[in-house]
């Protein structure tokens, strides 16, 4: 049975990103996307979740089955501008399994 791992990435917006005008943060958001996010093996989606917490303004979530790929696509991220000038701060990474119980009952079940 392939397993799909989750991580849910937790990110700070820092001062010298929102001092950028949202034309500049789609325009390096892009490059970012196409240069870092580009692995068909690593789904990625993004939430925004200033309005609700005082400490993580974003949350990018990522789905992968192969471990690999998802290393080294972090790997890629924190290369970029992103991570390096920096215009984020990734508070915390979170993995999971969803329903990783459900798995675990399975196999054990047979």
């Amino acid at each position: 049975m392939s397993v799909r791992y989750t991580a849910f990435v937790l990110l700070r917006a820092l001062p010298t990103w929102l001092k950028l005008s949202r034309e500049k943060r789609r325009e390096i958001a892009a490059s970012v996307q196409s240069t870092v996010f580009d692995d068909p093996d690593v789904k990625v989606r993004y939430f925004d979740a200033e309005a609700f917490s005082a400490r993580v303004s974003d949350v990018a979530m990522f789905e992968f089955s192969d471990m690999k790929a998802y290393y080294f696509m972090m790997e890629r991220l924190r290369d970029s501008p992103m991570l390096t000038f920096p215009y984020f701060h990734v508070e915390e990474i979170i993995p999971a399994i969803e329903n990783g119980y459900q798995a675990f009952e399975a196999e054990q079940a047979a």
